[in-house]
């Protein structure tokens, strides 16, 4: 399953059915699992993790150090989960003494130029659009998804089943659940469309509005939205996601609607 064109190094460590196409690099301390595939003009570099079941389309690069001037050849890895689809020219760098990783969860779907810095961590289940460009350190949950061309700040997180709209400019952190869009980036509804898709009740997607209503809509700040929300709503699962979220932001969370 290995073209006789590619360069594998015998210290690669690849599982049962793994394919590897022509003009495809492999370094050594590169560990692939079962029935992956690896598309031609793929180069994989050292301390790369990639998990069973993926396929890494023409052009990719994965595993490259950090473009991070602070970086002094530390010992750092790519993480990939199971399922995970990657294609034409996406570029993962490894990690710093931030995390030591970068990651990439399971049944991921990065597009075509996509770009992940290093110490980005992508949950599950995360779709990222054509030329999207994570700067280093952004955290991204399980479900979010991100339209082409968006582009996000060192150190800013996305939260669980958020939607992003394309040639967005992220600065702020995305709490879960809603749709962000426009400049500067705004909270524009929650995404009720992707959470009926996810399995969501209309009763739960009803608890999710009432949070953000009176969050962005009936106060006039974050800081007065928040308490209203811990104090005049009813205690669900939903919005104690949404206040441990707010709670966590470093960098402060998008606006409301203009």
């Amino acid at each position: 399953m290995i073209s006789n064109l590619a360069s594998v190094s015998k210290d690669a460590q690849l599982g049962q059915n793994v394919k590897v196409e022509p003009f495809t690099t492999i370094y050594e301390d590169v560990v692939i699992g079962n029935n992956t595939v690896i598309g031609p003009n793929v180069t994989i570099y050292p301390g790369t993790r990639i998990g069973e079941d993926c396929e890494i389309y023409p052009g990719s690069v994965i595993g490259v150090i950090p473009q991070d001037l602070k970086f002094g050849g530390e010992y750092t890895t790519v993480e990939i989960g199971n399922n995970t689809k990657i294609r034409e020219c996406v570029t993962i760098h490894r990690g710093t003494t931030d995390k030591y990783k970068t990651v990439v969860g399971d049944n991921c779907l990065l597009m075509g130029y996509v770009h992940v810095a290093h110490d980005c961590i992508l949950g599950n289940n995360v779709i990222l659009a054509n030329y999207v460009g994570l700067s280093g350190h952004v955290e991204i949950d399980d479900f979010a998804i991100i339209e082409g061309k968006a582009a996000a700040q060192q150190f800013v997180k996305i939260g669980k089943h958020a939607f992003v709209g394309g040639a967005s400019l992220i600065r702020k952190d995305i709490p879960p659940f809603i749709r962000a869009a426009r400049e500067p980036l705004t909270f524009a509804g929650v995404n009720a469309i992707g959470l009926r898709r996810r399995g969501f009740t209309d009763d739960q997607i009803k608890e999710v509005e009432d949070v953000y209503r009176t969050l962005f809509v009936l106060n006039n700040n974050v800081s007065k939205g928040l308490e209203a929300v811990e104090n005049e709503l009813q205690g669900t699962e939903l919005k104690q996601q949404v206040i441990d979220f707010i709670r966590a932001s470093d960098k402060g969370i998008i606006r409301g609607p203009l």
